[in-house]
C-alpha cells in the first residue's frame, strides 16, 4: 500500500513539474520600422496558437515573447510573422507579403527614411 501512495505521488511531482516548464520567455529580431509595423508583427505573434504575450520594441527591433512550449515553437512564430511582411534572422518575409506592407514600413528599402542600417 506503502508503495501505490509513494508512485502515485511521484506520479504527481512529475506532472507538477512539465506543468512548470511548459511557458517559456523569448526574444527574437524582427525587421521593422514603426508603430504600423509593431501592431502587424505582434497581432501575427499572439495569433499563433500557444503565444500568450507578445510586444516588439521598435528601437531595438526585438520581439519578446512568453509561449506555450507544448502548443508552439519559435519557428511557427517566426514563419508568421514572415507571412505578414516581416523577416527574422532565420525566415525572410516572401516578396509578396512585404508588398502589401505599407510603404512608411518598407525596411528594405534603403531610401526610407526609418531604414535601419545594418
Amino acid at each position: 500500500m506503502k508503495q501505490y501512495f509513494l508512485i502515485l505521488a511521484l506520479m504527481l511531482f512529475s506532472v507538477g513539474l512539465s506543468a512548470q516548464k511548459k511557458n517559456k520567455k523569448l526574444t527574437f529580431e524582427v525587421d521593422g520600422v514603426c508603430a504600423m509595423c509593431k501592431n502587424r508583427i505582434e497581432k501575427a505573434a499572439l495569433k499563433v496558437k500557444g503565444v500568450k504575450f507578445a510586444a516588439w520594441d521598435i528601437p531595438t527591433h526585438e520581439l519578446s515573447l512568453v509561449i506555450d512550449e507544448n502548443k508552439t515553437n519559435v519557428m511557427e512564430i517566426k514563419s508568421a510573422v514572415a507571412s505578414v511582411g516581416h523577416d527574422t534572422k532565420e525566415l525572410k518575409a516572401p516578396q509578396e507579403a512585404y508588398d502589401k506592407i505599407d510603404p512608411c514600413c518598407k525596411y528594405r528599402d534603403p531610401n526610407n527614411e526609418h531604414h535601419r542600417k545594418h
